[in-house]
């Protein structure tokens, strides 16, 4: 079963752990990352600091962070329709990644 390709267009910040990401389809989602930043690859993000690092990779046209952290676009597209799952993983996460 295959997907839509989505591709994020930009992306700003509009508050801590917050963005509003801009799709190559005229949507948009406004993501709060807060409650999914756990196991080793996200919670490093915590840090507001290098959460704030963001970037756009223009190969993959998705969000990347400097320590390797990153999203399929189809997810952060369909934000709604992953959250509680990504939300458990976390809490999963936390458990595990003491």
């Amino acid at each position: 079963m295959s997907h839509p390709i989505y591709r994020v267009q930009s992306f700003e910040i509009v508050a801590p752990y917050t963005l509003k990401i801009y799709f190559d389809d005229d949507t948009t989602q406004t993501i709060n990352f807060q409650p999914i930043l756990a196991g080793e690859l996200y919670k490093p993000l915590r840090d507001l600091a290098l959460f704030n690092q963001v970037q756009l990779d223009p190969e993959v046209q998705t969000l990347v962070w400097p320590n390797g952290a990153d999203f399929d676009p189809e997810t952060l597209r369909n934000w709604p329709k992953y959250v509680e799952a990504w939300k458990e993983r976390a809490r999963q996460w936390e458990l595990t990644f003491v």
